[in-house]
């Protein structure tokens, strides 16, 4: 008694490449087949760039937040002091740093001194944050010590300001040149309030690769920055690096009894929250609207193996007069669609695994042809567009591809393996 082959046998596979390797004059791949395979090819490649730019956008964007800023700060809540004004100064600052370095997953405490001033050099101004911060303390953050670029030597900071390159910019100044810090009503006297006005030596000009951090920061020595700014004794915040950024929520309890009575935190959560919460919004959005453009490459597919099935209505006539089941049948024209879905999948991975490889070559290019200014740091915050290839992300639109291909593909095959063989060959 014979037995049926196997499912996708030796003689279904044959069958099936040597329809889709046939001229079009033979019955064999139909324009549309040409379509849907360019068509799955760069949808795919879509699909894996969008990924790519989205993670790489979305690491970059945390490195900055997280290798140039505090993960915590901690403030004290503002009190009436003895002349009757609102205070934040933290005066026991020391022993605060000392308790939040204890708590377990806490890697630096520092305290800080915060402040607005006006920054002039000859005749430009421009409006900065100053930080002061002890030198040990400036070595340990991580975009600050090590950037992207950096001229003169950090070494000398106790000897003058360090800036962001966007401040050296705005102000034409480099390593060894003078600035000028104005700080409005610092000073009071009989006959009001006057500014204070010191002059600093740049010994340092960072690039953190953040646009507002290079525009707008000045670190200044913690000492210096307490007399600059009346704060003799004490500190405006504690700024706290932890181990496991993405688990600060849990530390939150911990830091706060470590800060003290009246102590506050402000995370790096709450710092950008608003923004990533809207990163996550905006990538579960281009996925599906990617998945529909994969979606509709692979419809194509249909359109293609409908007109193979009617090229070849007589084959399939006489393969099942031969003894060809039905599922044989399904099987094979099953295999033409999908092997279709997985060839563009794979020149789809490829082309969009290289797009994101070489993505500041091609950007660069593209900047060259439109005369310049295609990406704007003042908007985006970063200085270029990241891309960051990540396994999961690619696997994942290979198996969308895939699946899609795959059933897309049944109802073609399903209509080739019903075909009555009387009516496929009447014509023949």
């Amino acid at each position: 008694m014979a037995t049926s082959p196997a499912p996708f046998s030796r003689h279904e596979r044959m069958i099936a490449l040597r329809y889709l390797r046939a001229r079009r004059s033979e019955g064999g791949v139909s324009v549309m087949t040409w379509i849907s395979l360019i068509g799955i090819t760069l949808a795919v490649a879509a699909l894996i760039i969008t990924l790519a730019v989205r993670s790489g956008f979305r690491h970059e964007f945390v490195d900055t937040i997280l290798g140039a800023n505090a993960h915590v700060t901690v403030y004290k809540e503002a009190t009436v002091s003895e002349n009757g004004r609102l205070s934040r100064v933290m005066t026991d600052h020391a022993e605060r740093v000392a308790a939040i370095r204890a708590v377990p997953g806490v890697t630096r405490a520092a305290p800080l001194i915060r402040g607005q001033v006006l920054a002039n050099h000859r005749d430009q101004n421009a409006g900065v944050d100053v930080y002061g911060i002890s030198p040990s303390d400036l070595a340990g953050i991580p975009r600050i010590a090590r950037p992207e670029e950096a001229q003169g030597d950090i070494g000398r900071f106790t000897d003058g300001v360090a800036i962001g390159s966007g401040v050296a910019f705005r102000l034409g100044l480099s390593p060894g040149d003078r600035i000028t810090l104005i700080l409005p009503n610092a000073v009071k006297t009989a006959f009001g309030a006057s500014p204070r006005v010191n002059t600093y030596e740049v010994v340092y000009v960072f690039t953190a690769g953040r646009y507002d951090i290079d525009r707008t920061r000045v670190y200044m020595p913690f000492a210096e920055a307490q007399l600059y700014f009346n704060r003799e004794g004490g500190a405006d915040e504690l700024e706290v690096m932890v181990k496991d950024p993405e688990a600060i929520d849990g530390m939150a309890g911990a830091l706060l009894r470590a800060g003290g009575d009246h102590a506050r935190l402000w995370t790096w959560r709450d710092r950008s929250g608003a923004f990533l919460r809207a990163l996550d919004i905006e990538d579960n959005v281009m996925f599906v609207i990617l998945s529909v453009l994969v979606l509709i490459a692979t419809m194509n597919i249909v359109s293609g193996l409908i007109m193979l099935v009617k090229n070849k209505g007589g084959d399939i006539g006489i393969l099942r007069t031969m003894g060809l089941t039905e599922g044989s049948v399904l099987r094979i024209f099953f295999i033409c669609g999908a092997l279709t879905g997985v060839i563009g999948t794979a020149f789809g991975v490829i082309l969009g695994c290289l797009f994101a490889i070489y993505i500041d070559h091609i950007f660069s290019f593209v900047n060259y042809l439109a005369g310049g200014g295609v990406w704007d740091p003042s908007i985006r915050g970063i200085y270029r567009l990241p891309a960051r290839l990540e396994p999961g992300d690619v696997l994942s639109a290979v198996a969308l591809s895939l699946s899609l291909s795959f059933v897309v593909t049944i109802f073609p095959a399903r209509r080739a393996a019903r075909m009555n063989p009387v009516e496929a060959l009447r014509y023949e």
